[in-house]
């Protein structure tokens, strides 16, 4: 079953034994990052025709992937971006499929090694559609770590509509979903949460 084939978080909570709660905000004392102007100026041309052309491919190449390649950017190409690439962790526990973005720790863009970030573009617009999705790829990204003998203490999650992110992070067995959803008007504070949590594994 794909990642894609998680619709509840009731299901991946039950299978794989972990604890989901939202109850507070993670990122509330995260520092603002101030965009690139090129990004300030992509964002301006892109997001209202995003928006007019209202699809998931349109929001995921003319926001999503321009914002998260200004991550890699701010962080000195440190790290890796894939975009829809399969990650079979463990076939028989259901984590495999196609990822729409993984952020790793490791600078080789030719292997993916560490992945730290998992980002699910929500379905129809549904920030908690994405939640199952985001969490499974989640587990199997730190399951890939501890296998690799490179574990994380936390990896980040992240479900997407482009106009709006909403962040999550898994520690230990424990699934905590950030009270708070940005808007796309917030780049510097999504900025911010994305460089903050990587400078901190």
């Amino acid at each position: 079953m794909p990642y894609s084939a998680f619709k509840k978080i009731e299901q991946v909570e039950e299978q794989f034994g972990i604890i989901i709660t939202q109850h507070h905000s993670l990122f509330a004392d995260t520092e603002k990052l101030q965009p690139s102007q090129y990004l300030k100026e992509t964002l301006r041309r892109n997001i209202s025709l995003a928006l007019n052309i209202n699809t998931e491919k349109a929001r995921s190449e003319f926001i999503i992937a321009p914002l998260l390649l200004e991550v890699r950017e701010q962080l000195q190409n440190n790290i890796s971006l894939f975009s829809g690439i399969e990650f079979n962790v463990e076939a028989e526990k259901e984590l495999n499929g196609f990822c729409d973005y993984i952020l790793s720790l490791s600078p080789n863009q030719a292997i993916l090694r560490m992945p730290v970030v998992c980002v699910v573009e929500a379905k129809n617009e549904q920030i908690k559609s994405g939640y199952a999705q985001c969490i499974a790829e989640m587990i199997a990204a730190k399951q890939f770590n501890d296998k690799k003998s490179k574990p994380l203490k936390s990896i980040l999650g992240v479900v997407t509509t482009g106009s709006n992110w909403k962040f999550m992070t898994l520690q230990n067995n424990n699934i905590l979903i950030d009270f708070e959803e940005y808007l796309i008007g917030d780049v510097d504070k999504i900025l911010g949460i994305f460089k903050t949590f990587i400078d901190s594994c």
